[in-house]
């Protein structure tokens, strides 16, 4: 089993910056595929980022590529999300996911959720 607790979520002004962290538990981390996503009020849940096992890939939406970046320490079974130029419309709870294919978890669909860390960009 893998459980994720994410941090660092707040309140921002626009342009700002957050960097988002997903602590991983069960000695397993390394072995997973590592995601982000968020869902903003009345909207769905929308990939955000993710992150091969090996850190040799990284995979991101096209409405955050050059804003954000994501990255992981497996020594320390963390992955994160540095989110620069924060914009309103970033504002959204995000949660943290884990699955062993990568491919599945960029379609949505994972095998491990954390809680989430709420997001806010003020304008």
């Amino acid at each position: 089993q893998v459980q994720l607790v994410e941090s660092g979520g707040g309140v921002v002004q626009a342009g700002g910056s957050l960097r988002l962290s997903c602590v991983g538990s069960g000695r397993t981390f390394s072995n997973y595929h590592m995601g982000w996503f968020r869902q903003a009020p009345g909207k769905e849940r929308e990939f955000v980022a993710s992150i091969t096992w090996s850190s040799n890939s990284r995979y991101y939406a096209d409405s955050v590529k050059g804003r954000f970046t994501i990255s992981r320490d497996n020594a320390k079974n963390t992955v994160y999300l540095q989110m620069n130029s924060l914009k309103p419309e970033d504002t959204a709870v995000y949660y943290c996911a884990a699955d062993i294919n990568g491919s599945k978890l960029r379609g949505g669909r994972s095998d491990y959720w954390g809680q989430g860390t709420q997001v806010t960009v003020s304008s």
